[in-house]
Order: structure tokens, then C-alpha cells, then sequence
């Protein structure tokens, strides 16, 4: 597929991608939705990448969706997504709950990283929030929106942010649509760090690098599948499922591999 509206690269482990109409703030179209599954796919799919890190280009994250493209709804009375019939299906397959819109991000095999960089407003906040890790930059804006449009709370937001944040500052943001900061973002747990913006990519780089070099392939993998996984479930289930899990991995390689290197004091030279 030919990007228009996003940037791909990896390097030595790493996906990034990068929504990329810095003229128009990074605002959300069926292009860009069709682009990024394809990529987050082939990110998912790539051996050599360990991890994947999301970020804007320019000043914002993403305002959510293309003012233009609101306005076309209006016109036919209708929402159109803009995407084709078919798309990428990254994450899928792996439990039909995480088989929809923004919910395969929990089906990925690969922990995701957001540097929100600007505003995160609508879809662009929800697309910061169905990541794993989230870092920002001090002072910028970030809002769902939904209710200053007669929207009801977009891609199962009122599913996840009470889980994330607790009901009271759930409630707050979703009811509101207020426009808060990402230092209260912070100070809420929606984020898990800030950084000035000179030092937003090297320390969110820092902090991928020393996961991705000191935690193997597999136990991040099913870390996180255990983490999503477990929220649709019961704590005797995850017990259990985790008693399953560690007798199969111990009998891994990684597994004497991570044991030599503690003892050694060592960075372990994982098989992947």
C-alpha cells in the first residue's frame, strides 16, 4: 500500500509510525484509519520488530476527526468512515472482544508506545488510550469531545477509561467533554509520564530500549494478552491461566537464557 497519511520506519527493533497531516493537526480520516491498520499489521507481523511507538507529526497528536469530514456527515446525514470494504485486521482472531474498531490493539503480539506529542482530541485520544504505555509532552490539550457534537462516547471509551482511570475521573471527562491538560492527564493515570518536548522521543526511546533489551519476545507478548485478556475474565481464571503459563515457558529457552544473564548480571541475548 502506498502512505500517504502516515510515516513507517523501523530501526534496530522498533516501529514507528507517525500520523502525518501536520497541516491539518493530524485530524482523523478513513485514509488514515485504513493506513494505520495496515502498518500496525505489518509492524504486528514484522519478526524484527519488538516493539511499536506512535506519534504526530508537527505540533499535535491527532484533533480526532477531519472538520471537513464532519461536515460531510451532516450533508448525508449519515456517518461514512471513508474506508474501503476491506481492511487490515491486525490483532484479530485472538478473542472476538478485541475483534473490532481500536480494540485490536489488545490482540497485538507487540507492546504499543504513544508519544503524544500535541493536542489528542475524539478518535485521537481514543487511538492514545488503546495503547499500552503513554508518554506527553507538559501543557497540551486533550478532550473527548464526543458531547459538543451530539456524539455518544467514541470506540468504546466508556468501556475502557473506567478501567484505566476509575469511574469519578471517567465520569469527569466523558460526561464533560472538558478540555484538560496533560498534566492532570497525568495526575488521573491516563498518562505514564511527561517529557519536555525536546526529550519526549529520546526518553520514551530510552524507556522502549531498556523493555525491548531486558524482557523477552514472549513473556511481553504474553504479558500483554494475559493483561486484556484477564479484564474479560475472573481472578480464579487468571491464576490458573497463569500456573498454565508458567510451567510452558519454563521449558523455554528464553527462559534459561533470562536465568544466565541475572546470575551473569548480564543483558540477555534473547532468541526471537
Amino acid at each position: 500500500m502506498k502512505l500517504k497519511t502516515i510515516l513507517y520506519a523501523v530501526d534496530e527493533g522498533i516501529a514507528t509510525i507517525t500520523l502525518n497531516r501536520p497541516h491539518r493537526m493530524n485530524a482523523w480520516t478513513g485514509r488514515m484509519h485504513t493506513e494505520y491498520r495496515y502498518v500496525l499489521q505489518q509492524a504486528d507481523q514484522d519478526r524484527t520488530v519488538r516493539a511499536i511507538m506512535l506519534t504526530g507529526a508537527g505540533k499535535a497528536f491527532c484533533v480526532g476527526g477531519d472538520s471537513k469530514a464532519l461536515e460531510g456527515h451532516v450533508e448525508r446525514g449519515a456517518y461514512d468512515p471513508g474506508t474501503p470494504d476491506r481492511l487490515a485486521e491486525p490483532g484479530y482472531g485472538i478473542r472476538k472482544e478485541f475483534d473490532a474498531a481500536f480494540a485490536y490493539h489488545f490482540g497485538l503480539s507487540k507492546p504499543v508506545i504513544a508519544l503524544v506529542n500535541g493536542p489528542a482530541a475524539g478518535v485521537g485520544l481514543a487511538l492514545a488510550c488503546f495503547t499500552d504505555i503513554r508518554f506527553a509532552v507538559p501543557g497540551i490539550k486533550m478532550t473527548t469531545a464526543h458531547g459538543k457534537l451530539n456524539l455518544p462516547a467514541e470506540y468504546g471509551l466508556s468501556w475502557l477509561l473506567p478501567r484505566m482511570i476509575g469511574l469519578t475521573h471517567a465520569n469527569d471527562i466523558l460526561l464533560s467533554s472538558r478540555i484538560f491538560m496533560s498534566d492532570e492527564a497525568l495526575s488521573m493515570g491516563l498518562l505514564n509520564g511527561l517529557h519536555a518536548p525536546e526529550v519526549l522521543v529520546d526518553e520514551s526511546m530510552k524507556y522502549v530500549r531498556n523493555m525491548i533489551d531486558y524482557v523477552s519476545p514472549e513473556s511481553l507478548k504474553i504479558t500483554r494478552r494475559q493483561i486484556y485478556s484477564d479484564m474479560h475474565g475472573d481472578v480464579a481464571s487468571a491464576v490458573t491461566e497463569s500456573e498454565r503459563l508458567l510451567q510452558k515457558m519454563m521449558q523455554e529457552e528464553n527462559y534459561r537464557i533470562g536465568v544466565k544473564a541475572m546470575m551473569d548480571k548480564a543483558k540477555p541475548e534473547w532468541e526471537f
